[in-house]
């Protein structure tokens, strides 16, 4: 047995861990080597703040004996979202949809209160136009301040980005299962382009995709993700 902990740092609503973070973080502490596996992380409720979660066999549970995530590895292909040129990736964050109004402002992937050096500021504009194959993308290069938390960031940066395909800011989603494969850790002060894509909706969830693209032209994590509508003063 062992504990995962996320610090209030990585929060994504204002009282609750990031959920990219968490799964990454939680996937980290399986048996075997974390890179190039694909693992499955199912979130069950609110991942607490600054408090330990004892983990056994992939499993968090709380102070209660909740489960709050469970995690494991899994044989499923995980196709890539398209590359964005670096350019357009980066123009692409002006048009953030979050910009003007975020329901949660506070997240550490993506949330615009979050100040240079201390979030990711992860903000995915549309590149797309058709909702049925949106696709949105943002440049992005990792702080050094993050350099001892580098795999659990890179399931971070693959989190919000598959969200922001949908219209988050008038129906506001949390995640709920993200399977990610990360090939290589990012390095503070390479400049990456992360990309989402829109894979269906079948009622109160949401189905998404991301990659995370090195500069070299390769992609070295790619994830899909399962998001469900909340209210978000219940998580703010």
């Amino acid at each position: 047995m062992t504990d995962l902990l996320v610090p209030h740092r990585f929060r994504g609503p204002a009282r609750s861990g990031n959920g990219g973070f968490t799964a990454g973080a939680l996937a980290a502490l399986l048996e075997g080597e974390p890179l190039g596996r694909t693992v499955r992380v199912t979130l069950r409720q609110p991942p607490p703040l600054d408090t330990p979660m004892a983990v056994t066999d992939g499993v968090a549970v709380d102070h209660a004996g909740a489960v709050v995530a469970a995690a494991e590895v899994v044989d499923e292909p995980l196709d890539p979202v398209e590359a964005v040129d670096p350019a357009t990736a980066a123009a692409a964050s002006a048009s953030y949809a979050a910009l003007q109004r975020h329901p949660f402002p506070t997240c550490f992937a993506c949330g615009t209160a979050r100040e240079p050096g201390d979030g990711l500021r992860i903000f995915p504009g549309r590149v797309d136009d058709a909702d049925d194959r949106a696709r949105v993308a943002a440049a992005w290069t990792p702080d050094r301040s993050v350099a001892g938390d580098l795999f659990a960031v890179a399931w971070a940066a693959l989190d919000c980005v598959g969200g922001w395909t949908s219209d988050l800011e008038d129906r506001p989603m949390v995640l709920g299962r993200m399977t990610a494969r990360i090939d290589a850790v990012p390095e503070p002060g390479t400049p990456y382009v992360v990309v989402g894509g829109a894979r269906g909706e079948d009622g109160r969830k949401v189905h998404t995709a991301s990659t995370l693209w090195h500069p070299d032209g390769s992609a070295i994590g790619v994830a899909a993700h399962t998001w469900i509508t909340v209210d978000p003063d219940s998580f703010n």
